[in-house]
C-alpha cells in the first residue's frame, strides 16, 4: 500500500505488512514413476498462482496467507521436527516457543538430541528407513498436525535424502503443514501465536487505503 507522493522507502508505522504466498498444489503431481514429489523447490519450479495475507502484524498477515494458499495453521497437537545438522541450533527457539504453547514434539534421534540440550521436551521417532512404527507412518495416521524438515544432503536416492523425501510427501498427501527452512518455521511460530490470539480479521482494500490516504 504506497502512498501517493514519494518512493515509498519511507512508510507509516502502522501500514500493513503484505506476505505473498506461492500456490504449488503438490498433491496434484507425481514423477514419471508415479511418485509423490518433493517439496523442496529447485530451479524448475512452477508455481499455479499466489496469494498474500494483508494485515497490521508480520504474524497475521503470515497466518492469512498460509490459509490462502494451503490451509490454516494448527494451533495446537503434534508437531514433528527432522533438522539437516547446520539448521538444529537456529530452530531451537521456535521449536521450544510451540512446545510452550502447548504442541507436542515429535523428533528425530539426532534433532531430539539438541531440542532435549537447550530444554525442550521431545519423544524420539524413527526414521522411514528405520522401519516400522516410523513419521512416516504416523503422519500417514494422522498422528501429526504440522512437520518441520530442512532438507539435507545430495540428491540421491538412499540416507538423509530420502528419507526427508518420504517424510515431506507424507505430509502433502496427509493435508498437513510442511514447512522447509528455519525461517519459514519462524514465521510459522508467528502465525502460530496470531491464531492463538484471535487477531485474524478481515478488511477490505478499500478501507485500508482510507485509512492511510484520511491522515
Amino acid at each position: 500500500m504506497l502512498p501517493a507522493t514519494g518512493d515509498g522507502t519511507d512508510l507509516p508505522e502502522d501500514a500493513p505488512i503484505a506476505v505473498k504466498e506461492a500456490v504449488l498444489p503438490f498433491h496434484r503431481f507425481r514423477t514419471v514413476e508415479g511418485h509423490g514429489v518433493d517439496t523442496v523447490l529447485s530451479p524448475e519450479m512452477k508455481s499455479t498462482g499466489e496469494v498474500m495475507g494483508l494485515d497490521a502484524e508480520f504474524g497475521t498477515a503470515f497466518a492469512k496467507s498460509q490459509a490462502a494458499a494451503y490451509g490454516s495453521l494448527p494451533t495446537e497437537g503434534t508437531v514433528f521436527v527432522s533438522l539437516a545438522n547446520r539448521d538444529k541450533r537456529s530452530a531451537v527457539f521456535p521449536i521450544k516457543r510451540l512446545a510452550d504453547l502447548g504442541f507436542r514434539v515429535l523428533a528425530t534421534a539426532g534433532t531430539a538430541q539438541v531440542l532435549r540440550r537447550n530444554g525442550v521436551a521431545a519423544e524420539v521417532v524413527g526414521k522411514f528407513s528405520e522401519g516400522p512404527g516410523n513419521v512416516v507412518e504416523r503422519i500417514l495416521a494422522g498422528e501429526v498436525d504440522m512437520v518441520v524438515n530442512t532438507p539435507f544432503g545430495s540428491p540421491g536416492n538412499s540416507g538423509p535424502r530420502l528419507d526427508g523425501y518420504e517424510i515431506r510427501t507424507a505430509a502433502v498427501g496427509a493435508g498437513i503443514p510442511c514447512i522447509t527452512t528455519v525461517q519459514g518455521m519462524a514465521a510459522a511460530v508467528q502465525g502460530v501465536e496470531a491464531l492463538l490470539r484471535g487477531d485474524i480479521g478481515v478488511r477490505s482494500l478499500q478501507e485500508i487505503h482510507a485509512d492511510l490516504t484520511g491522515r
